[in-house]
């Protein structure tokens, strides 16, 4: 199984392909096998590099409080270990963040990023009409982590997936392999949502990068993410935005050949114009 040492943690990872470096980063609760639908297309093209972030599966879990800034440190570090810098970086989720968290202050890593729906909600608190629908979220995100305080994990995993994520009915619809990797990385979102910095960016410094991006979100989503990406698009005027008809949240899972051919015609339109 390949490791890498960086910033005092073991991280497991998986490179495969020819081509530019792609680095795809996953987000809460899962693991590089997130990326597995889209794997195939973006290798026949690309030099991909796929890793469990710290506390993630097969990477080590340190003792203590995380933070946000320590998964950026460790994407530059891995990136910069394997010889991929600069790459092409695409993040899901919390990935997003991370992604976007590492570009406003390392901006000379990136060929390129992509991000799909960051749940930076610190950047819309500001925003009356979503604070009624973030509040009731909130409210079932702390209810999750009330059961994972009290080491019910089941509960904590089947409510998220159920009232957060996909709606009722869904983790018993999900593939056995897929359950075992929410309970297995429930104690790390616990620990991610206990980084009073997780919802935040600075906008301003997200600015000072000017390299190409790519900003995505998807219609069947809730209402606070495209509003994230309309203050994420003006923070970089040069970005692009695309929508995933009938998408959510995941949809290299969920839609994994739009999701290619979106990410793939992005790289290649920005080579073109490097």
């Amino acid at each position: 199984m390949p490791r890498a040492e960086v910033n005092g943690v073991e991280l497991f990872y998986e490179v495969a392909g020819d081509g530019d470096p792609l680095v795809l980063v996953h987000g809460s609760w899962g693991d590089h096998h997130n990326w597995a639908p889209v794997l195939d297309a973006l290798t026949a093209r690309f030099r991909v590099l796929v890793y469990d972030r710290r506390g993630h599966s097969q990477s080590e879990r340190p003792p203590g409080q995380g933070a946000r800034y320590e998964d950026e440190e460790d994407l530059a570090a891995l990136m910069e270990t394997l010889g991929l810098a600069p790459a092409f970086v695409a993040g899901n989720s919390f990935g997003a963040s991370t992604v976007l968290g590492l570009a406003a202050r390392r901006p000379e890593l990136f060929r390129g990023l992509v991000a799909h729906e960051p749940p930076l909600m610190g950047i819309v608190a500001d925003d009356p009409a979503l604070r009624p629908l973030m509040a009731d979220t909130a409210t079932k995100i702390d209810s999750v982590l009330g059961h994972l305080r009290a080491d019910e994990t089941l509960a904590g995993a089947r409510q998220f997936v159920e009232e957060v994520a996909f709606g009722p009915g869904a983790w018993d619809q999900l593939p056995e392999q897929l359950r075992q990797t929410f309970l297995t990385n429930a104690p790390t979102f616990l620990d991610e949502q206990a980084d009073p910095e997780w919802p935040n960016l600075d906008l301003d410094s997200l600015s000072g990068y000017t390299g190409p991006a790519l900003l995505t979100k998807g219609t069947k989503s809730p209402p606070w993410f495209a509003t994230i990406t309309a203050r994420l698009s003006g923070a970089l005027p040069q970005a692009q935005t695309y929508t995933f008809e009938g998408a959510g949240h995941i949809p290299h899972v969920t839609h994994p050949d739009a999701y290619a051919r979106r990410v793939t015609g992005f790289i290649e339109d920005s080579r073109r114009h490097s």
